[in-house]
């Protein structure tokens, strides 16, 4: 788009339907004349299958209360458009980030205008009771504004439909097509019917605790492990605690410099356990202290990032690919052990995820589901399979977990429940949750898995994103760090190539931008651009037989190598 094309963008945003604040902030962009004008105009934010997430502040390209707005009534139009003249219900929820609960009001306030029953948190809430209470209340559809683990300019607004997922085919793209159609916010009702605005509570609190409590497999040890969790300033001060003190866990410490919730995250970088730095405050006390397990949520709860002490007393950092394994391999343990498992059970993992998840699954003669990125795709198949086949744990490497079947997104509340009682139960074993990783290791492969995000932000970003996706399909690889390319996966095609004798073969999944190579020696490198971050992320999974007894250090060392390797072929260091 040109600069009299945004500058024309722009100065409509001077106009009487936006407040003197956003004006007079459009009015500094226009007068500065520069990169952010031209990225906060050169698009509209695009709401996509996840609902939106940007930047705060104004523009067309911006969270603000406008967009916001805009999102609600396209949705509250498709919401009339579907149900007609039924009672239509929805649940809304926000996180700790700033504005956050002006977006949530403003949310509730155009679905109330539209004749719609809006259920609003009183306060701040994790994503996943969301998801629950959307369930339990049997809403049409629920909103929660968060921008879940991305800097602290940024926010968001995700959209969940009845069965408490976020949206999938057909309700995504339908939603997005009414959306479409609100091109400003002269075409919002903004005026709110309070008389349809009910606040909600601490009686759901309650409900959401105490169905996490349920799924408790063993107390052996929840007196004897020491634990310290941090919220990161966010939404699981309210759940974590007290499901963990439900549960039987004794030694619990909520780290007090990060308990309270800001959305200026002022202790971190970022607010994303994904980051080892997140967790640093955390890894400090439980040294003090000397805690055997680190917890850290994301500001909307939905992640869970862990620490575990070493027998050597260093505090580790466990990857979302071995806690998921771990959690796995725990759950489906203490079903056979207790006789559970009926043979109608099955586990679900993304695309990206450890394999190592399928092999586990397989050992306990369980199903194991694989789908596109996202959590949406998981609880659309639990939904597909209600009544049919029984949902036990799933999860997906970027330390998003799911535990039961009474919530549809990932779960960090009782993921983190569970992640203590497998630690618990390890440590009555006199295990550590490193030795129990080890101990899976043996009995399959010793997997090392890593994640490189690419930050490419603006307009030429993401054209730079687009670039190299078009590379890897039209110009192919022939060989990654000294070993042939053998398959190669587009999952856009939807179709996999096999190199060593050309067949193609259909991956049988919804296409998605994403690219995938699997070398002669089993490594797996898959290209993806992030959906809700200016980003492209490489996933690299090298695996291999634990060689003796005495070598498990050194086979994780020479994976490790070998990871290094790919990334520098592929110029990725």
């Amino acid at each position: 788009m040109g600069e009299m094309m945004v500058l024309e963008r722009a100065r409509k945003w001077l106009g009487e339907a936006y407040d003197e604040a956003t004006r007079n902030e459009v009015q500094e962009l226009i007068d500065e004349n520069g990169s952010a004008l031209t990225d906060a105009f050169y698009k509209d934010l695009e709401f996509g299958t996840g609902g939106l997430r940007g930047v705060m502040g104004a523009g067309t390209n911006r969270i603000n209360i406008y967009t916001i707005g805009m999102a609600t009534q396209g949705l509250s139009n498709y919401l009339n458009e579907v149900y007609g003249k039924n009672p239509i219900q929805v649940v809304v929820a926000h996180d700790s980030r700033n504005n956050s609960r002006l977006f949530a009001e403003t949310t509730a306030a155009v679905f109330s205008a539209n004749g719609i029953q809006v259920f609003l948190f009183e306060d701040l809430r994790p994503t996943p009771e969301l998801s629950f209470t959307l369930r339990e209340l049997k809403a049409q559809a629920g909103v929660v504004v968060t921008a879940s683990h991305n800097p602290k300019e940024y926010n968001g607004y995700k959209v969940y439909w009845s069965d408490g997922g976020q949206l999938v085919p057909p309700h995504d793209k339908r939603t997005i097509e009414e959306v479409r159609k609100i091109t400003g916010p002269e075409m919002v009702n903004f005026k709110a019917k309070p008389s349809h605005i009910h606040t909600i509570g601490q009686e759901m609190d309650e409900k959401y605790w105490n169905r996490i409590t349920e799924l408790g497999l063993n107390n052996a040890g929840k007196d004897r492990i020491k634990i310290v969790y941090t919220p990161i300033h966010g939404t699981g001060f309210n759940g974590v605690p007290q499901v963990l003190n439900k549960m039987g866990f004794t030694q619990v410490e909520v780290l007090r410099s990060q308990a309270h919730p800001d959305g200026n995250f002022p202790t971190v970088q970022s607010p994303n356990p994904e980051e080892a730095a997140a967790l640093n405050l955390a890894i400090e006390r439980a040294n003090e202290i000397d805690a055997d397990l680190v917890l850290g949520t994301d500001p909307d709860s939905d992640r869970v990032g862990i620490a575990v002490r070493h027998s050597n007393g260093e505090m580790i950092l466990m990857n979302g690919n071995e806690t998921a394994c771990i959690l796995v391999h725990y759950i489906l343990s203490q079903y056979r052990q207790k006789g559970w498992l009926k043979g109608n059970e099955f586990v679900a993992k993304t695309i990206v995820t450890t394999d190592l998840i399928t092999e586990i699954a397989a050992s306990f003669g369980v199903r194991v589901y694989e789908c596109l990125t996202g959590f949406k795709y998981i609880a659309d198949l639990i939904r597909s399979k209600e009544g049919r086949e029984k949902y036990l744990v799933g999860g997906e490497e970027s330390y998003g977990y799911l535990v039961g079947d009474f919530v549809r997104d990932k779960d960090a509340v009782s993921s983190a429940a569970m992640i203590c009682e497998a630690a618990a139960w390890a440590k009555s074993q006199g295990m550590s949750l490193l030795d129990y990783l080890e101990k899976i290791h043996r009995e399959f492969d010793v997997y090392e898995e890593v994640l490189i995000s690419l930050t490419k932000k603006g307009k030429s970003g993401a054209e730079e994103i687009k670039q190299m996706m078009q590379d890897f399909r039209n110009n192919p690889i022939q060989s990654i760090n000294g070993y042939p390319v053998i398959i190669t996966r587009d999952y856009l095609s939807g179709y996999e190539r096999d190199l060593r004798n050309g067949e193609d073969r259909p991956l049988g999944l919804p296409t998605s931008n994403v690219f995938q190579f699997i070398l002669q020696d089993r490594t797996i490198i898959t290209a993806r651009p992030s959906g809700t971050e200016p980003k492209i992320k490489f996933y690299i999974s090298a695996r291999d037989k634990v060689m003796r007894d005495d070598t498990y250090e050194v086979d994780r060392v020479k994976l490790q190598e070998k990871i290094i390797g790919v990334k520098y072929a592929l110029g990725l260091e």
